[in-house]
């Protein structure tokens, strides 16, 4: 695997920047949830394709919605980054749906629970 350039690396900050503000503000569509982020973008070297990983928070249900409603409007979206972005190509988006947010939150309130229960044992023996 090639390390990133840093050109690549701006590339992929602003493609992420420009792509959070298009889904944020001008996608009406309403399987789109309120709460959805850009987490991270990796567009290829030749700038044909980017992989843009979506995090949604909500259920199971609300985050297939908002993948499928991204896949319907990736023609639009294209388009807008389009103008936003100077580029020479305009890359092909392929929506993620990415949970490690929503996993680091429940890891999290796990070790809570643990140190709770901890916390709670040295009381019971005294």
């Amino acid at each position: 695997m090639r390390k990133n350039s840093i050109k690549n690396i701006r590339i992929n900050e602003e493609v992420m920047r420009e792509l959070s503000n298009i889904i944020r503000g001008e996608i009406k569509d309403p399987r789109i949830n309120p709460m959805t982020s850009v987490v991270a973008v990796e567009v290829a070297p030749d700038l044909k394709t980017a992989k843009a990983y979506i995090s949604v928070l909500g259920d199971e249900k609300s985050q297939q919605d908002t993948i499928a409603g991204l896949r319907s409007a990736e023609g639009f979206i294209r388009r807008s980054l389009a103008k936003s972005v100077n580029l020479r190509n305009t890359p092909e988006i392929k929506f993620v749906l990415d949970q490690s947010i929503e996993y680091g939150i429940h890891m999290s309130k796990m070790i809570d629970e643990v140190t709770k229960d901890i916390k709670e044992k040295p009381d019971e023996e005294a």
